[in-house]
């Protein structure tokens, strides 16, 4: 069953292959912006709760890690029961110790077997997460590339003429707000002039 996120990217696949292409260009298409943006809003907002969900399928190595610690453990406490047994039954207490150490060994491979099995077990789950979700980010990366190198195309004589808009409108407001070295000089000579007047007078 595939995810939210690949019906979006294949929904996104199939509007690009179904737009119009530019006239006289094989590569450049039209297409209609406010699907576009729906599409990719839509694909932002599923994108966190996907990745989420295989974050939580990586977390189980430790749910995974845990019951097998416990399983270990219950079994640890099986054998030091029953070592703890075997020595209170027996009369000859060599032979409840030896039991005992090879009850205990014996516990302790299956105990590391279990861990072993339960390591392995997770590390092919979180690999196989990983690897699931840097191909589903990889398709992303390839729409929204796609999506960017039409749009750069036609949207750069609009960048150039906002931007001169903007020299234009930064100059006007340099002009409003001269630099203090500049009104110091021009208070300076209103200043010089004031007592030649008087003078005349």
């Amino acid at each position: 069953m595939s995810s939210k996120i690949e019906q979006l990217i294949d929904e996104i696949e199939e509007y690009i292959d179904g737009c119009k292409y530019k006239a006289l260009s094989n590569t450049h298409i039209i297409v209609n912006k406010e699907e576009i943006d729906e599409l990719l809003r839509e694909l932002r907002l599923k994108t966190p709760d996907e990745i989420k969900r295989y974050q939580k399928i990586i977390s189980n190595k430790e749910a995974i890690l845990n019951d097998a610690r416990e399983k270990a453990e219950n079994l640890i406490n099986e054998a030091a029961a029953h070592t703890t047994q075997l020595v209170n039954e027996h009369e000859i207490m060599q032979q409840a110790y030896a039991q005992a150490n090879e009850v205990v060994t014996l516990a302790t491979n299956q105990a590391q077997e279990i861990l072993d099995s339960a390591t392995i077990e997770a590390n092919t789950m979180r690999e196989a997460a990983v690897q699931y979700t840097d191909d589903m980010l990889a398709n992303v990366e390839q729409i929204i590339s796609r999506t960017l190198d039409g749009s750069t195309f036609r949207y750069q004589d609009l960048v150039n003429d906002l931007h001169a808009c903007y020299e234009t409108v930064k100059n006007n407001r340099a002009e409003l707000h001269p630099p203090a070295d500049v009104l110091e000089a021009l208070e300076a000579e209103t200043e010089s002039e004031a007592p030649a007047a008087l003078d005349i007078i």
